[in-house]
């Protein structure tokens, strides 16, 4: 009996052809007898799409082919079943393949996509949304709405804005959190809300971070100025600063003075004042290596 398995590919993510790509895990999956379902994401209705996939195929696994985005989605369509995920990093932001240690070539990708064992990680809820890496408030969602807005991709595309984004910066905010029993008020440029420890460019937010241990992290930055951001950008964290306050909890609430951007995984969800944040421990299962 052959093993179905649903290919799930972000034909447009990253910006980077697919064809070949589909065309190894076709091959891949012949060599290995796997019945290969191939299903290339349009944007619309995509998670209805995919449940009535599975519903059809009961699939052992679904790999992915994209970038954190729609990894999360899959996870969520996923969410009742019990189903081994498998990540083939294609995306633009690939924060959560950084962070599983995933290796860069698609014939080692493959056999841990398809083949390996797997680890149960936990998913942040945020208001009702779900994400599975990094959210946060205040610059760098400004970050992530001014590239979503411009034209200009890749690395110089990113830091163009990154300048822009600081030049430009709206005062700080105020913030009132509400985590382990305690009521806590900071001034801050920016808020993580992290399952994880790095951005998708390998730089280090928060390094208590495990995505597997049933809590998540606020990391509160409240200066940030050009040479605190050039010192994260280039993954030189300076944990014992000052102007960086760090919260394990498993859930917490934020309110701020006024409308902050807001992001989850890289994709911006406009200015919020409201957060409501819990941990849902072991939400999915991904393979490693």
């Amino acid at each position: 009996m052959k093993k179905n398995i649903i290919f799930v590919v972000n034909p447009i993510s990253g910006d980077l052809d697919k064809s070949e790509l589909i065309e190894s895990v076709n091959e891949f999956a012949v060599t290995h007898n796997f019945n290969l379902i191939v299903y290339e994401t349009t944007g619309e209705q995509d998670l209805e799409e995919i449940k009535a996939l599975y519903d059809q195929y009961q699939p052992s696994r679904i790999v992915v082919a994209g970038g954190d985005g729609t990894i999360k989605m899959v996870a969520e369509a996923m969410e009742e079943h019990d189903v081994i995920i498998g990540v083939l990093p294609a995306g633009s932001a690939n924060g959560l393949s950084v962070d599983l240690n995933l290796p860069v070539t698609i014939e080692e990708n493959l056999k841990i996509a398809f083949l390996h064992h797997y680890i149960e990680i936990d998913m942040i809820c945020i208001n009702g949304k779900k994400s599975i890496h990094l959210s946060d408030l205040g610059l760098n969602a400004d970050l992530v709405k001014n590239y979503e807005e411009s034209n200009l991709r890749g690395f110089w595309g990113y830091a163009l804005q990154a300048y822009t984004t600081l030049k430009d910066a709206a005062e700080p905010f105020q913030a009132t959190i509400v985590a382990n029993n305690e009521t806590v008020e900071h001034t801050a440029r920016m808020i993580v809300i992290a399952n994880s420890q790095k951005y998708g460019t390998g730089v280090i937010i928060n390094p208590n971070g495990a995505m597997n241990d049933g809590q998540f992290e606020l990391v509160i930055l409240k200066s940030l100025d050009l040479l605190l951001l050039g010192k994260i950008i280039t993954g030189n964290m300076p944990i014992d600063s000052d102007d960086i306050v760090i919260i394990s909890t498993k859930q917490a609430t934020i309110k701020t003075d006024n409308p902050v951007n807001f992001q989850i995984d890289g994709e911006y969800c406009g200015a919020q004042t409201d957060l409501e944040i819990n941990i849902l421990h072991k939400q999915m299962k991904i393979a490693v290596p």
